[in-house]
């Protein structure tokens, strides 16, 4: 049954409105709770420019490209990450056009501080690429000096952004990481085994 749905099953009036709005009674409780923080406006400011930077996973694909092009002498792994998170994102969507689960009606109880592409929220395809990059990109940076860690960082973020400007429930979010994660193992998975040299790169 589609989020939306309605029956008369007998469940009570929190269950029909989990089914109404698309989200737990978790869900929403959390939701007010990050959207609350929202209300700062250095916190409102930084959500707002995280959310535009991964729409269609503009900020990701840039830089996995800037990978490939800074990083000749492995283009063709840069190349298959930045594919791994055009195909997380591309599967999220996907996913949206069957789930069809409704946004968050008014941001969470007040207005959203986003427009949104779609009216359909799980899973957050935000977080599906966010997750995507991390996995992917961060498997390609060096392991010193903590640049390792900066994918994963600016994804965290990201992904907290699209329930703090109240557009998604905390599962929309939940569901898109592991979907992105999942995808970006994938050309890890099906690739052929080079040999490595010490610092990491084939030989």
């Amino acid at each position: 049954m589609r989020y939306g749905d309605s029956r008369a099953d007998g469940t009570d009036g929190e269950a029909a409105a989990d089914r109404a709005d698309g989200g737990t009674a978790a869900d929403r409780r959390l939701l007010a709770v990050l959207r609350d923080c929202g209300d700062r406006p250095a916190v409102a400011a930084a959500a707002r420019s995280l959310s535009y930077a991964g729409e269609h996973a503009a900020l990701w694909l840039a830089a996995g490209l800037t990978g490939a092009a800074a990083d000749p002498a492995r283009r063709s792994a840069w190349l298959r990450a930045t594919a791994a998170v055009a195909g997380a994102h591309l599967t999220s969507m996907a996913v949206k056009r069957v789930v069809r689960r409704p946004r968050p009606p008014d941001g969470g109880g007040r207005p959203a501080l986003v427009r949104t592409a779609g009216r359909h929220s799980f899973p957050s395809s935000h977080a599906a690429s966010a997750s995507a990059a991390a996995v992917a990109f961060g498997a390609l940076l060096p392991r010193d000096g903590g640049r390792r860690l900066l994918p994963a960082a600016v994804a965290a973020a990201m992904c907290v952004s699209r329930v703090v400007v109240g557009v998604h429930y905390p599962t929309d979010v939940l569901a898109g990481a592991l979907l992105g994660g999942l995808t970006a193992r994938v050309p890890t998975v099906t690739r052929p085994r080079t040999r490595s040299s010490r610092n990491g790169r084939p030989v």
